[in-house]
């Protein structure tokens, strides 16, 4: 699938002005805190109606400011997964991920809950309450449920913010598997520079409101002069 995205949009004496196309499995948002990133995702998903501009996945017009296009966020088929789990804390697991599958049309549905739960490992978990998960479970839980709407697009706002960093290593090889494994494209957003070089196939680095670069994750993450200055050496030891 094909994301194409040239919008702007102002916020107070913020404005995101970004033009960007990626194919990629995984394209990562990277870029330090208040660059654009959230906004950014927030309008691909429909929570932000932008000012002006065009968005484009998968061939199917999202938004078109000019021909006064504007789909809704519950009709673009999209997944989305937050940096707090936000589960229904009085339903089990196995209840928080059949919410996916609620509102999905059964013409549309195509994630199967056994898959999904192999998947992402959360068997053992079905009958818990989100009380008794640790964080990177809750946040495994939320992933399938996003997995569980069938969606076209999964959109995942800095899921791993929020964790500490064995919670982290425990989730990352599931990111994986979900980027190897599925067929659905994903946008991540991320300021982790570890974050992006393991799990990005392309970068698109924003820094005040606007795209700096995009491209393949290598050749961005050369580019030190896109790089924070306190994580340019983590940039370089990541690749190695």
């Amino acid at each position: 699938m094909t994301v194409v995205v040239d919008i702007s949009h102002r916020l107070g004496n913020f404005e995101v002005d970004a033009r960007f196309e990626s194919a990629g499995r995984l394209t990562a948002l990277f870029g330090p805190s208040g660059s654009g990133k959230t906004t950014l995702i927030n309008m691909i998903a429909g929570l932000i109606r932008p000012d002006k501009g065009r968005i484009e996945a998968d061939g199917r017009v999202l938004v078109d400011i000019d021909a006064r296009l504007f789909v809704p966020k519950h009709k673009r088929r999209i997944g989305m997964v937050f940096q707090d789990a936000r589960l229904f804390p009085h339903m089990s697991v196995a209840s928080n991920l059949r919410y996916g599958h609620w509102f999905t049309p059964t013409a549309e549905r195509y994630a199967d809950m056994n898959a999904v739960v192999e998947l992402l490992g959360i068997g053992p978990l079905l009958d818990r309450r989100p009380a008794n998960l640790s964080g990177g479970e809750k946040q495994r839980v939320a992933i399938g449920r996003a997995l569980l709407a069938s969606p076209k697009l999964l959109l995942m706002d800095e899921p791993l913010a929020s964790l500490d960093e064995a919670r982290k290593a425990e989730i990352l090889p599931y990111i994986e598997r979900l980027r190897d494994e599925t067929k659905i494209p994903i946008v991540y957003v991320s300021h982790s520079i570890s974050e992006v070089a393991r799990l990005a196939s392309d970068v698109v680095v924003l820094a005040r409101g606007k795209v700096a670069a995009c491209g393949p994750t290598g050749a961005i993450m050369q580019r030190l002069d896109l790089l924070p200055a306190e994580e340019r050496g983590e940039g370089g030891a990541v690749l190695d």
